[in-house]
């Protein structure tokens, strides 16, 4: 099994929004493949809102209820982008150095 200190961060939170975490010795595993794809749809969401953001900045008629939305969906996409970067940031550093 896993070490404490190597738990996965899992994409998604928990009750009361408490982060979940994965310990599994197997990255194929069915949980590890399911955390990977929701990863990769996190991600994509984020790169496409960031393009809705532009366009929807550079539109002079965009209203105070389009922006509102728009950093509402925002701020849902960086909490998860962020959670995906601190579980791979902690999977290399747990998997030890790189070398080049």
């Amino acid at each position: 099994m896993t070490a404490p200190n190597e738990l996965r961060l899992l994409p998604w939170s928990g009750p009361g929004d408490k982060p979940c975490y994965l310990s599994t010795d197997d990255p194929d595993g069915y949980m590890s493949r399911l955390a990977d794809n929701i990863e990769a749809i996190q991600l994509d969401t984020a790169s496409d809102l960031l393009e809705e953001a532009s366009e929807t900045l550079d539109n002079r008629n965009a209203g105070p209820d389009d922006l509102r939305r728009l950093g509402h969906d925002l701020t849902g996409a960086l909490r998860d982008v962020l959670r995906v970067a601190a579980s791979r940031g902690h999977r290399l550093t747990a998997s030890g150095p790189h070398r080049t």
